[in-house]
């Protein structure tokens, strides 16, 4: 009998009426979401079987192995307006629906990170609300998590008409979507991965979530959104194809916009397509609560925000705008540019088995990289703008899944790469301070150390690199990080209980400050929290606290381990097949070797580097 759930994608494939987003092979945003069916009442039943695709293994949902909670009574979160919110210390004291707490446990959450316990209180008292947060601090739940919860109790009043699944017809039954909720995000990698939290957080409610994005047909995006749509997460490009279609996206019922890596959204060729989303649709606008969440908040973004959002806004700072996490061991190498090759490879070999991210500065850039260390046999998949989506996409699954532990990308390709158990970033190439500059870096090793867990970023530093080597130095002091000795001559002198100045403080004017509303919380004890992130920038006494130590680079007694028997260059395993770069041929092979069954987890080796028990996950 048919339920009216979402199927698993061979059946979804077979089946062109049933119910669910059909052909999930086509596209990343178009995986199974929950079905809703008007015979449910207010919840609906679950589903073992989707559950388990939306959540992971009930065993391992709660692990939070490798998570540090030393510093978290520290974390201080800085709020301005005109009221002060109250944080909530735990999930079951936001006031949040019955279903969605239940969604919350699903997903692992134990305890709201530092952003989420100002951001949740105050999106559901109705406040606007911008959100600055390191990479990584768990902003997207932040605002979702509330959001989705008030819309909860309403959906049924707000929520437009559509098809019943069950017996849905393409060509009769298609319906306008009319979102209640509309999230921007600057990259297609960060659409899908707002779009799989809201998948997470929308089931078992009538709430449908849907993502749209450049890069695929419009045709089948088309088909999505004639089946209804309540929350839509999209890039600008798209937003704005569609919005100039008006019988398939209205937003008359808008009630809630955000803009997800504002500062980002905000650089050259997006502000164009975003007015045109913020003022062009027909939503009415004082109906819309708005959100801006952001690592950085220059001042266009400010702008902008003080151009849409209600005077009665309410702003959260956890540590200073665009700075880094002492999550993060950080690690700058002086090398010479044709030494480049042979000290990423040592990189590499000195931590096997783990995932990590290579960044590099142009994409042609990314395609040499990438043939030369699949060249060397080492399992590695890359992607750039020039890709086609799908190739993004099928270099994302394999990075995901660990058949291609190491991923080559730009900067910006990568500002949507949120995977667990990235271990190590390495910045191949430091960003210029004419395209990215501190900012860039601190998204860059953002893609490690997330939400709580520890990690490693490892820049090569040559002497093109000297223009950022002054702010590098300063954003390596702010962490307490080692500085080498050919960035000593650009540490400042800083006075005992002083900050350390940032010159490129990307949230900060003193013509903007207002007088009075402004105030300066810490964030209480919170035990084992299982979204636990993070350290503060500095302590108020002034002290930049203590940070475990990685070992020293290439010393005989680095906590790290040179080489292991089932590594990447072991004469007994070959590396694990990856998804091939667009310049390779399908049919290459590892040189004829069966790959090993399972690569050593990055949760082991980055344990043992702590001073942590490892205990090892595999892929």
């Amino acid at each position: 009998m048919d339920s009216g759930h979402a199927q698993p994608a061979a059946d979804q494939a077979a089946d062109q009426n049933a119910p669910g987003i059909l052909n999930s092979d086509a596209f990343d945003g178009s995986a199974p979401i929950y079905q809703w069916s008007d015979e449910y009442g207010d919840v609906g039943p679950k589903i073992e079987s989707l559950e388990i695709e939306l959540f992971g293994d009930p065993a391992t949902r709660h692990e939070r192995t490798g998570l540090d909670f030393r510093r978290i009574a520290s974390i201080e979160v800085s709020q301005e307006g005109p009221v002060k919110i109250q944080a909530i210390n735990s999930f079951k004291d936001a006031g949040l629906h019955p279903v969605m707490l239940e969604n919350v446990q699903l997903a692992g959450y134990d305890h709201p990170t530092p952003i989420q316990k100002f951001t949740i209180p105050a999106i559901v008292q109705g406040r606007d609300v911008i959100g600055i947060a390191q990479t990584g601090s768990g902003k997207t739940a932040a605002y979702l998590i509330p959001i989705l919860s008030v819309l909860m109790g309403k959906a049924k009043k707000l929520a437009a008409p559509r098809p019943n699944p069950v017996t849905f017809c393409e060509g009769r039954d298609e319906v306008t979507a009319e979102p209640l909720v509309l999230i921007v995000a600057p990259t297609r990698e960060l659409a899908v991965q707002i779009f799989n939290e809201a998948r997470k957080f929308c089931y078992r409610t009538m709430l449908r979530p849907g993502v749209v994005y450049g890069g695929v047909p419009l045709v089948e995006q088309v088909n999505q959104l004639n089946r209804g749509c309540d929350v839509l997460i999209g890039t600008p490009g798209r937003l704005v194809a569609f919005i100039e279609k008006p019988r398939v996206l209205s937003l008359r019922r808008l009630r809630y916009l955000i803009i997800d890596e504002a500062d980002e959204m905000l650089d050259v060729g997006w502000q164009e397509d975003l007015q045109r989303i913020m003022l062009g649709g027909d939503q009415d606008d004082g109906n819309v609560k708005y959100g801006f969440f952001s690592a950085t908040f220059p001042k266009q973004a400010r702008d902008m925000a003080k151009e849409h959002l209600a005077a009665a806004h309410v702003r959260f700072r956890v540590g200073r705008a665009g700075s880094t996490t002492e999550n993060i061991k950080q690690i700058v190498v002086k090398v010479e540019p044709h030494e480049k090759r042979d000290v990423l490879l040592q990189l590499l070999n000195e931590m096997h088995g783990i995932r990590t991210i290579i960044f590099v500065n142009s994409r042609q850039e990314v395609d040499f990289l990438d043939d030369f260390l699949f060249n060397m046999r080492l399992p590695v998949t890359s992607m750039h703008s020039d890709r086609t989506q799908l190739e993004r996409e099928a270099a994302m699954r394999s990075f995901r899944a660990g058949t291609a532990p190491i991923m080559v990308a730009t900067g910006v390709t990568a500002r949507g790469i949120d995977v667990r158990n990235v271990m190590h970033v390495i910045n191949f190439d430091l960003p210029s301070m004419d395209h990215g500059g501190i900012e860039e870096y601190t998204h860059r090793i953002g893609r490690t150390g997330r939400i709580g867990h520890r990690g490693v970023a490892t820049s090569l530093f040559t002497d093109r690199d000297e223009p950022i080597a002054s702010v590098l130095t300063r954003t390596l002091l702010e962490t307490n990080q080692e500085i080498p000795d050919f960035l000593q001559i650009y540490k400042p002198e800083v006075l005992p209980g002083k900050a350390i100045k940032f010159e490129t403080e990307s949230d900060y004017d003193p013509n903007e400050v207002q007088d009075g509303g402004q105030d300066t919380d810490e964030v209480g004890e919170t035990g084992e929290t299982g979204d636990a992130w993070g350290g503060p920038a500095q302590a108020k006494n002034g002290a930049v606290p203590q940070s475990a130590a990685w070992g020293e680079w290439n010393s005989a007694t680095s906590a790290v381990p040179r080489t292991a028997p089932d590594g990447w260059n072991s004469a007994t395993s070959a590396a694990p097949p990856a998804a091939p770069s667009q310049n390779q041929a399908a049919a290459q092979s590892w040189g004829g070797s069966q790959p090993p069954a399972t690569i050593p987890g990055p949760t082991g080796l980055a344990s043992q580097a702590w001073g942590v028990p490892a205990t090892v996950n595999h892929w």
